[in-house]
């Protein structure tokens, strides 16, 4: 992995090169308690998106996989979060790009978008219907679930779920915490309405967690929704109908 400085945090990425040619990069962010492999790498995205002649770049957030791990709630304000992706293509001299976020990711890629619309292509939001205006992210229970002495120690299946995966994923726990706490900055119908690139928000049918994407896409004047049918929260980010809507919506975009 690569490292760069962001205002002062280190953040942790990949550059990966098209299977051919010098293709339009795409920025992906991945999702609360994962990292760019376990979203990106693992579920074949880079394979997909590279061989449609693409260059890809991930990052792993701060907090989360080989970047910096903070403690303090404030350090995981959304918009500190879009902040480190605009300055990652700060860093690479990338003047525009196609940005793709899951779940926690799409709602930063929301957010650079209201940031600095003139550095993106497209947004792409995975995991994230109109609960990116109808809720604050996670319920604040998976902070709590993220401080218990054991996955033993909890019963509610959502917490039980995150605290898991979180396991799997080796994360800093404490880290994982300060996130959720920090990262709960709410967008109104009427800011998103000004979001006027080009967006693809896709979402598993069978995930409660997202919300509905065609009723945010309603609200957003360059808008289309993809459905990922029969999959939940976690089974939707690598499905083979999400990268084919994907890659199919990144060929006809401007």
């Amino acid at each position: 992995m690569r490292y760069f400085n962001s205002a002062g945090v280190s953040i942790a990425y990949v550059d990966a090169a098209p299977e051919e040619g010098h293709g339009a990069p795409i920025l992906l962010i991945h999702g609360f308690a994962s990292n760019y492999a376990v979203n990106w790498l693992n579920t074949l995205w880079f394979k997909s998106l590279t061989k449609a002649g693409h260059r890809v770049i991930a990052l792993d957030n701060r907090g989360h996989g080989e970047s910096e791990k903070l403690y303090d709630p404030a350090a995981y304000d959304s918009n500190l979060m879009a902040g480190d992706a605009l300055r990652l293509l700060d860093h690479l001299e990338i003047e525009r790009a196609d940005v793709m976020g899951y779940s926690m990711g799409a709602r930063i890629t929301a957010h650079l978008a209201l940031m600095a619309p003139d550095r993106m292509r497209s947004a792409i939001l995975g995991g994230l219907g109109i609960h990116l205006i109808e809720g604050v992210g996670l319920p604040l229970g998976i902070a709590d679930a993220m401080e218990v002495r054991s996955l033993d120690d909890l019963t509610d299946p959502m917490q039980r779920m995150f605290r898991a995966f979180a396991e799997q994923t080796k994360s800093d726990l404490r880290a994982l915490a300060a996130c959720i706490r920090g990262s709960r900055q709410t967008l109104t119908a009427e800011q998103v309405a000004t979001i006027r690139v080009p967006t693809l928000v896709a979402v598993g049918t069978n995930d409660p967690i997202a919300g509905s994407p065609h009723d945010l896409a309603k609200l957003m004047p360059c808008a289309e929704a993809l459905d990922i049918p029969g999959r939940d929260h976690n089974l939707a980010v690598g499905d083979r109908a999400h990268k084919q809507g994907v890659v199919d919506f990144l060929a006809r975009r401007p």
